[in-house]
């Protein structure tokens, strides 16, 4: 809920004043003892705080979401577990799941998808990555396409959807073993890419070290790169790209 939204629900009185000055005095972040949960960060950053789940204890995660519920925040977890997924349903039952990219979401609002990203995958290896990146455009609001199995060792695949890649407006290229995806797909469009290595590979891959190497020695121009299996970080900055693009 944005400063305008608080206000209007006050003076509509879907808030009462004792609520409104409950929620103000959580308007910076709320202290929970273990964590201070920053509910200012849309209005600073444009997109609200996303949680990193992968280590946190059970009643810790619990009680985070639980303080999401309460504000009717919307709220997305990367990395998050089966078994998390699970001990925060209980508790909160708007959250759901996607096990292939790992994310816990609550989402109370279904905003419309603006701009275009596309997210390509050298291989269906590379797809939890490919779609945490995927997760994460759409929940900042981001209209996404997605081109998988694309890699370089069936290039007709890619060159087969070059046309549809050349219309987003920023393209996330997710690729291991040695990584060469996003350099090929500079060489064809003018757009902005963002690499994502990814820790798929024999031995001599370093369990995605090869792929990172690659890229960030890429000799095509216009290759930004995250780093490995990072697909939140892709999708957030592409999704920060794809809204400048469009408010322009």
């Amino acid at each position: 809920m944005n400063d305008k939204e608080f206000l209007e629900n006050i003076k509509n009185g879907k808030l009462s004043i004792e609520e409104g000055i409950n929620f103000l005095k959580e308007y910076n972040y709320k202290d929970i003892d273990f964590a201070k949960l920053d509910f200012q960060r849309k209005e600073r950053r444009g997109f609200g705080e996303v949680i990193f789940c992968e280590g946190k204890e059970d009643f810790a995660l619990i009680e985070i979401y639980k303080s999401f519920r309460d504000r009717k925040e919307n709220v997305l977890g990367t990395r998050a577990t089966k078994h998390q997924y699970e001990i925060v349903k209980k508790e909160v039952s708007e959250v759901e799941y996607n096990e292939v990219a790992r994310t816990l979401l609550i989402n109370y609002e279904n905003n419309k998808k603006i701009g275009n990203i596309a997210i390509c995958t050298g291989g269906t290896a590379d797809l939890k990555v490919a779609e945490e990146a995927r997760v994460t455009c759409e929940f900042l609001g981001a209209e996404v396409h997605k081109f998988y199995d694309v890699g370089v060792s069936g290039i007709h695949r890619l060159l087969s959807k070059a046309k549809e890649i050349k219309e987003a407006n920023v393209i996330i290229a997710v690729a291991g073993m040695e990584g060469a995806l996003p350099t090929v797909i500079a060489g064809l469009v003018n757009k902005p890419i963002i690499a994502v290595p990814t820790s798929i590979g024999y031995g001599a891959s370093f369990n995605g070290i090869a792929a990172l190497l690659t890229m960030l020695n890429s000799c095509a121009e216009g290759v930004s790169v995250v780093n490995i299996d990072n697909g939140f970080g892709a999708g957030y900055q592409a999704a920060q790209i794809n809204k400048l693009i469009e408010r322009r």
